[in-house]
């Protein structure tokens, strides 16, 4: 058969199947009551990494303004002490080795 002759879509053949199982439509993270507040901590840590970095809006799935105004909530709640910089596990790791290497140091010099 020449090539110009040829049908051009041949329906019987199908190299990708489409598969025809239902997906769950996955809940937004910031549901329309939630308020985006500095003083909402439960809700902003949600939106920090292990780390202690603010997750990027690919990551969190929200819009564009509700990452501006998580990021603003959660650097005032950060001056404000309310959420740490950094993680609290290494936080906590930095201060055992700091005190560890106090206690070693006026253990040297009492000998």
């Amino acid at each position: 058969m020449d090539k110009s002759k040829r049908p051009f879509h041949n329906s019987k053949q199908r190299p990708f199947h489409k598969s025809k199982r239902s997906f769950r439509r996955r809940l937004p993270p910031i549901q329309p009551g939630d308020r985006i507040d500095y003083r909402n901590i439960s809700l902003l840590s949600r939106f920090i990494s292990d780390q202690g970095k603010i997750l990027s809006r690919r990551r969190n799935k929200v819009t564009l303004k509700q990452q501006r105004l998580i990021t603003l909530a959660i650097k005032q709640a950060r001056i404000l002490s309310s959420l740490p910089f950094i993680n609290t596990a290494t936080g906590v790791k930095i201060k055992q080795l700091t005190a560890r290497a106090r206690n070693k140091v006026k253990s040297d010099g009492k000998k």
